[in-house]
């Protein structure tokens, strides 16, 4: 194995040669052009349970709101007790995780959505599913007898639909 040596020699004047000019010796350079429109990031979204959570005071909550999920988030439950002896658990983990707010609770926890109904919590798995794949579950398709393409939703019309 070599050894390379390196020398200042000759490394002052590249590094001038790198250094920009000064403010009286700069040409007016044109101002950069806008690149693209930046794309604000939707990272939460809102949603109506088709039956509605219903609380210790038999309150109803129905609309609640979902953020976009993490690594951390997909991760977090492989490690969880509950989930290593019921790997069916596991949506109701990451569930509770993502949840932001359902009604008037915001301390959206396991014991929350092991309470909810089947329809609500197939809902939003399904919800789930259509926010953190790009945000939807188009896919393009082409016509087997015209030929023509067109883009068909894969999860239904409305969410929550299959």
């Amino acid at each position: 194995m070599r050894r390379r040596t390196v020398t200042s020699g000759g490394l002052d004047e590249v590094l001038d040669g790198l250094a920009p000019a000064p403010p009286a010796a700069r040409e007016e350079a044109p101002a950069p052009s806008p690149a693209r429109d930046p794309v604000e990031l939707r990272t939460e979204f809102d949603f109506e349970l088709p039956r509605g959570y219903v609380d210790d005071e038999g309150q109803v909550h129905r609309s609640g709101s979902m953020r976009l999920a993490t690594a951390r988030d997909e991760l977090r439950p492989q490690i969880d007790l509950r989930v290593k002896e019921n790997p069916a658990y596991l949506s109701v983990v990451l569930l509770s995780q993502v949840i932001t707010q359902l009604g008037t609770i915001t301390d959206v926890h396991a014991g929350v959505v092991e309470r909810m109904y089947a329809t609500d919590v197939a809902f939003l798995q399904d919800f789930y599913r259509r926010i953190n794949s790009e945000g939807h579950t188009h896919a393009a398709v082409t016509c087997p007898l015209c030929h023509g393409s067109f883009e068909v939703d894969l999860s239904g019309g409305r969410l929550g639909e299959s």
